[in-house]
C-alpha cells in the first residue's frame, strides 16, 4: 500500500511542480529558469522541515516516504537546473550560469538548514 501512496505523492508533486513553474514563468519570463530555482528551494524547505519532524518523532516514517520521496521527490527537479545551467552556457551566459548553478546549491542547502532548525523547535 505504501507503494501506491507514494507513486500518488509523486505523480501529485510533478503535477504541483509543472503548475507552479508554468505560473512562475507567465509573471517572470524565460529569461532565466526562476521557476525552476524557487521550486528547488521551496521543495528544500519543506523537506526540512519534514525532516525536522520526523527527527522530532512527530511524525510516522510512513508519512516521511511518502512526503519526502513521493511527493517532494517529484516537485523538486535537480536534474531539471542541471540542464538549465547548461543551457546558460549554451546562450553565452556564462556568469549567470554559474550563479544560477552555484546559488540553487546553496539556497536549497540553507533552506533545508532553516527547516530543519524551525522544525525541531
Amino acid at each position: 500500500m505504501i507503494i501506491l501512496f507514494l507513486s500518488l505523492a509523486g505523480g501529485l508533486g510533478a503535477g504541483t511542480r509543472f503548475i507552479v513553474d508554468g505560473l512562475i514563468s507567465a509573471r517572470a519570463g524565460n529569461s532565466l529558469p526562476l521557476g525552476t530555482f524557487l521550486i528547488n528551494v521551496s521543495g528544500s524547505l519543506l523537506l526540512g522541515l519534514l525532516v525536522g519532524a520526523a527527527l522530532s518523532g512527530r511524525i510516522s516514517s510512513e508519512w516521511q516516504l511518502i512526503t519526502g520521496a513521493g511527493f517532494l521527490g517529484g516537485y523538486t527537479t535537480f536534474s531539471t537546473a542541471s540542464v538549465e545551467t547548461v543551457r546558460l552556457l549554451q546562450c553565452r551566459r556564462p556568469i549567470w550560469a554559474v550563479l544560477y548553478g552555484a546559488g540553487t546549491a546553496v539556497a536549497a542547502a540553507v533552506a533545508a538548514a532553516v527547516g530543519i532548525t524551525c522544525a525541531r523547535f
